[in-house]
């Protein structure tokens, strides 16, 4: 087994996961998004998650929810290798995947400790409720202007 599958949790098991994770006395910290084009933005706020508590489990969005909330011509990533990259990561614990365009249900089966959100969606995100309801807490971590997937697929772009 290698550490992609090491660390993979598949959508349907990852209640059970948690659950042994908590039972183990353990502080779940969730952090959520597309991960497309991985940059050092996104690198930033996965460190500054792996900060806020013991495991943190990230959560990708689908193909299918990303061409819905996104574009139809995003990802340019398919899940599959956007999880492996993930895993690759030394501070990502766990990584998993949901369907929905918006993390609640998967918020809703985990009830983290600590939910990470980048300042661009602020403590008053979507996720704060569901996270706040189950005793939990909203970490914003400082983003660096400039460094999006938006903006890389810009430059490419103007640049070619």
């Amino acid at each position: 087994m290698n550490i992609y599958e090491e660390k993979l949790i598949d959508p349907e098991g990852v209640e059970k996961r948690v659950k042994e994770l908590k039972a183990a006395g353990k502080s779940i910290v969730t952090l959520n998004g597309s991960f497309d084009l991985m940059h050092a933005g996104h690198l930033r706020i996965i460190h500054e998650a792996s900060k806020q508590g013991d495991v943190l489990l990230v959560a990708l969005n689908s193909d299918a929810s990303i061409k819905k909330y996104k574009s139809p011509k995003r990802p340019i990533i398919p899940l599959e290798y956007r999880l492996e990259m993930m895993a690759a990561l030394k501070d990502v614990d766990y990584v998993t995947w949901f369907e929905e365009t918006d993390p609640i249900a998967f918020l809703t089966k985990v009830q983290p400790d600590v939910h990470v959100n980048g300042s661009e969606y602020g403590a008053d995100c979507i996720e704060a409720p569901i996270v706040l309801a189950g005793g939990g807490r909203v970490h914003v971590a400082p983003l660096k202007p400039g460094l999006s997937t938006t903006n890389i697929i810009a430059k490419v772009k103007c640049d070619i």
